[in-house]
């Protein structure tokens, strides 16, 4: 419990009425989550605003209300706070009430295009290896004791009230470490979600095309990805530093935003890097390679396919190595024993006489890198199914199916999230992007995801793989009326016993 007074000591407000030594219990900006004691935020969103929530948020016993625009009403009893923006404001207002947990925690953020949920899994598991107390957060899952948890939330960086209290509850439960994975639309100005985090550590994975239609453009898109290495800059800690993949095309935008302090690149190209690999030998259970470093090189291999992930793993080495101030080819040990993530590159097994694979990807990047390499693996052919999302970047859907066109042998279109636009009208746009497929004979448009997966299974045959994209370790679809239950691989395994196979 804390004041308003307390919670806004460090806030600009524009305007107050009613008392500010109210006791608060809670911060909500859903108006269906207030109770008693609730200070309530109404946030202007995508689809609402919620200021049309106000009177309901009284109604369930609002202590305390904050807004932007001018008030036609207010209630007797209840606190009004009018500041220039309410999300701008929610941010340092969850740090206070929570007591700025992440000022107690040494805090890593991941951000990047694609690899950050595995990148995060794998800073945490170096660190639990080591003896260290981690918690983390990732689009997959979260951890803030002694037990991992699905994610509830449909995003990967959640508004300010949850972090806040995810990380206060680390710091409860007596963690020295937070690895958080920090989105492009966490760390943009206009969500602030990440604003009032004190991050020690901050690391890209890589930067390629998506969420435009938030961010605007390219440039604004990596610029919001920069604010993480902006926010090592100004800390006034002298222990805060950069990991950047020196192979991405933009890395010295993110070399230069930590100012003076020290930035660690990793590589699977230049020699000059803090940190690159060679010798690679991949065969059907992961990848045999060397590590080098400038004090040495060391034998070592991972137990997963794809480069991609050796990348999420030396990302992952150097951060370990940099806090903990330990040498790096002593850490490599461990990488062994690094585990996969949930949804990413999950295979499907049973009595299938083809193969079939789930996958998270849903990027043009994660394209690129996935696809060559399953393809590399097939005997027979290659049967992709995916979609893209609706209400999102437009623009990268003819991409994603330009991309697959290239490595594909069949691509069958399916719904992923088309949230409030037409499904069918998304599938058009991606086929627009494949140029030497013929309709329904190499080429279906099902928006029914699970009728394409069926039409997948029936066309695969001895040595195929079949791979699905876009929905990995997520439990919905996201329509029009809102989320339909859905988990991918328990959707593919009950279809394949309905077309007779045994499944492991």
């Amino acid at each position: 419990m804390k004041t308003i007074k307390k919670i806004f000591k460090d806030i600009e407000i524009q305007n107050q009425r009613g008392d500010m030594d109210l006791e608060i219990s809670s911060l909500e900006y859903d108006s269906r989550s207030v109770g008693p004691g609730t200070l309530f935020f109404a946030l202007e969103g995508v689809h609402t605003d919620g200021h049309k929530y106000i009177d309901q948020a009284i109604h369930q016993g609002a202590s305390g209300v904050v807004y932007s625009h001018d008030l036609d009403f207010f209630s007797e009893g209840v606190c009004y706070l009018k500041v220039k923006n309410t999300r701008q404001a929610l941010s340092p207002a969850s740090a206070a009430f929570y007591d700025y947990p992440s000022k107690k925690l040494k805090v890593i953020g991941v951000t990047g295009t694609d690899g950050k949920s595995t990148t995060v899994s794998f800073i945490h598991q170096l660190l639990v290896m080591e003896g260290r107390k981690s918690g983390f957060l990732s689009t997959v899952n979260y951890q803030v004791g002694r037990t991992i948890q699905a994610n509830p939330y449909r995003q990967s960086t959640p508004e300010a009230p949850h972090i806040h209290k995810i990380l206060r509850e680390m710091v409860d439960n007596g963690l020295e470490y937070a690895v958080l994975e920090a989105t492009s639309h966490g760390l943009s100005v206009k969500n602030s979600r990440l604003a009032d985090v004190d991050f020690d550590v901050a690391v890209l994975t890589n930067v390629t095309h998506e969420h435009l239609e938030f961010h605007g453009t390219v440039e604004q898109y990596r610029l919001d990805k920069a604010n993480l290495f902006k926010k090592i800059a100004v800390s006034s800690s002298e222990e805060t530093f950069g990991v950047v993949n020196d192979d991405d095309q933009w890395s010295e935008i993110y070399m230069d935003a930590v100012g003076e302090k020290p930035v660690f690149l990793y590589s699977l190209k230049n020699k000059d890097a803090d940190l690159w690999c060679s010798d690679y030998k991949s065969d059907e259970r992961g990848i045999a390679l060397t590590f080098n470093l400038p004090n040495g090189k060391k034998k070592s291999r991972l137990n997963m396919p794809g480069l991609f992930n050796v990348e999420n793993a030396m990302a992952a080495l150097l951060v370990v190595s940099e806090i903990l101030e330990e040498d790096a080819l002593e850490l490599l040990e461990n990488v062994p024993k690094l585990v996969g993530v949930e949804g990413r590159m999950t295979p499907i097994n049973g009595t299938m006489p083809f193969s079939v694979l789930v996958d998270y990807a849903h990027t043009p990047g994660s394209f690129e890198k996935i696809l060559p390499l399953v393809k590399s693996d097939v005997q027979g052919k290659l049967i992709v199914l995916f979609g893209s999302a609706g209400e999102r970047d437009i623009e990268k859907r003819s991409e994603q199916g330009e991309i697959a066109d290239d490595y594909a042998d069949i691509i069958i279109l399916s719904d992923e999230d088309p949230r409030g636009d037409d499904p069918m009208d998304i599938l058009k746009d991606i086929a627009e992007g494949i140029t030497s497929k013929d309709p329904d004979k190499n080429l279906f448009l099902i928006p029914d995801r699970r009728e394409g997966m069926k039409k997948a299974i029936e066309l695969a045959s001895e040595g195929d793989m079949i791979l699905t994209l876009g929905k990995g370790h997520e439990s919905s679809i996201i329509y029009e009326d809102g989320p339909h239950p859905w988990k991918e691989a328990d959707v593919l395994k009950s279809l394949l016993k309905e077309a007779g196979y045994t499944i492991e």
